[in-house]
Parts: C-alpha cells; sequence; structure tokens
C-alpha cells in the first residue's frame, strides 16, 4: 500500500500545574507531562523534562485519572512538580498518529510504544504554542526505528 503523507498542527496552551490540572480542556487532543518547578512569586513555572506523551478523547478526565500518576512522580527530582500541557487533535486517528509520531521523536522516559518504532504513513508534525522541550517542526517516516 502506498505511503500516504500527513502533517498535523498542533497548538499547544499553557502549563498545568498538578494543583491545577482541572484547569486542562475537557477535549479531544494530545498531552505532554513534564518535570518542572514552579516559582511562587513569579507565578511561572519552568520545565525541566519531558516525561510523558498521551493522547485522549477528553484530555481533562484522562490526566486526572491516569493510571501513571506514580510513575510519573518516581521521574521527578527534589523540588520539582508535574506539569502539563495539551492541544486540541481530532479525530481518533490523527490523535493516535500524532501521539506516536511525538513518543517516536522525542522518547518520554515514561512511554514504552511507540518509543523504538513508527508504524504509520509519513507524518510531519507541526507544533506551535507552548512547545518549551518540544522540537517545533519534524517528520516521521513509515517503519522507521531508532
Amino acid at each position: 500500500m502506498a505511503d500516504v503523507p500527513k502533517t498535523i498542527s498542533i497548538e499547544f496552551a499553557g502549563y498545568y500545574r498538578e494543583p491545577n490540572i482541572g484547569g486542562l480542556p475537557a477535549s479531544a487532543g494530545v498531552y505532554c507531562v513534564y518535570a518542572c518547578t514552579f516559582d511562587a512569586q513569579a507565578q511561572t513555572v519552568d520545565l525541566k523534562r519531558l516525561i510523558y506523551i498521551g493522547e485522549s478523547e477528553n484530555i481533562k478526565e484522562r490526566v486526572a485519572n491516569h493510571n501513571l500518576w506514580a510513575a510519573w512522580r518516581r521521574q521527578l527530582t527534589t523540588g520539582q512538580v508535574i506539569c502539563v500541557s495539551a492541544g486540541g487533535v481530532s479525530p481518533e486517528q490523527t490523535r493516535h498518529r500524532a501521539e506516536a509520531a511525538m513518543i517516536f521523536k522525542h522518547k518520554p522516559p515514561v512511554n514504552e510504544e511507540y518509543k523504538h518504532s513508527f508504524p504509520f504513513d509519513t507524518t510531519t508534525m507541526s507544533l506551535s504554542g507552548r512547545t518549551n522541550l518540544l522540537t517545533p517542526s519534524f517528520t516521521v517516516k513509515k517503519d522507521a526505528t531508532d
């Protein structure tokens, strides 16, 4: 079957610290989980590293009830907290492809699937907004392995 290239654009909004994840969108998309530090005086976060990438029909609900919170917390060092960013993507097939491309490219430590192979057709990702620690534009080819 012929390779069907696709470009997927995602705009990532804000960073939500663990106490504020209720502010995440209750919509479909891809989310990124980070280890970060929080400066209470400046009300800013400083991302330290990407921990996990996921996708969901309802990001807010998925993150709040995720079964990997303990694994995410094990990635933190003293003074760090969990921060999450999210961007809208639909339909479901496109979300899975975007998630897989981002995992393959960035290799977050808590992800397993897609870290070492990419099963979808050639995919170009165009990321905008809050993309610290993410490569804003990249292409992954079908059957790529690291």
